[in-house]
């Protein structure tokens, strides 16, 4: 299992590049950049710019997670950093194949992300296309929640050939749960002390 660090609740820049700092120093895999627009979800989180900005600051595998409306003009701009991984949301009222080919042709890993009360079945359509799907184990938008046990059964209907990223609420006691799955994202938990990394990695 590897372990993908949300820098989510941190409010300042100053605060997200000290943390940004600290995980490049610890056991994490990836660091995980969550962005939202203030319409998908009600928040607004990283401008272009300074998402950017911490992207460049990070020798870690870098993991997006765009909770946008409009994923392709972000994807525009970002396309040619060290980027692992970027998940859009199957929920968005967009041509999600276009989106995916997109991201696909600047070698850049696809996740498809689904929300706290949406079916497994929103990422069938394009199981063959994508690499990874992102289970949200919390409402999207918010970070700081309690993981929901109902995605549990989510995790049994992915497809075998597709990387499993769970999202939200994941902590010392949660992890116990979701130790068959191949990324979980922690955000509170894992910058409350950065030796918490170690203690979900199992180490």
């Amino acid at each position: 299992m590897q372990v993908s660090v949300s820098i989510f609740n941190l409010k300042t820049p100053k605060d997200r590049i000290d943390a940004i700092n600290k995980i490049n120093s610890s056991n994490a895999d990836y660091i995980h950049f969550d962005v939202t627009d203030g319409k998908f979800v009600e928040s607004k989180y990283l401008c272009i710019p300074e998402l950017v900005k911490l992207i460049k600051l990070s020798n870690k595998k870098n993991d997006v997670h765009l909770m946008v409306e409009d994923p392709i003009k972000y994807i525009e701009q970002i396309k040619n950093l060290n980027i692992d991984t970027i998940t859009i949301h199957a929920e968005i009222n967009q041509a999600l194949r276009s989106i995916i080919e997109t991201i696909k042709k600047n070698n850049i890993k696809v996740g498809l992300a689904i929300d706290l009360d949406t079916s497994i079945d929103a990422i069938k359509p394009y199981a063959k296309m994508i690499d990874r799907v992102l289970i949200m184990s919390v409402k999207a938008g918010k970070g700081g929640q309690e993981f929901q046990p109902k995605v549990l059964e989510k995790i049994k209907k992915i497809p075998s050939n597709l990387e499993i990223e769970i999202d939200g609420g994941i902590n010392e006691e949660t992890i116990k749960y979701v130790k068959n799955v191949d990324v979980v994202v922690s955000g509170t938990y894992a910058l409350k002390d950065i030796h918490n990394i170690d203690k979900l990695k199992g180490e």
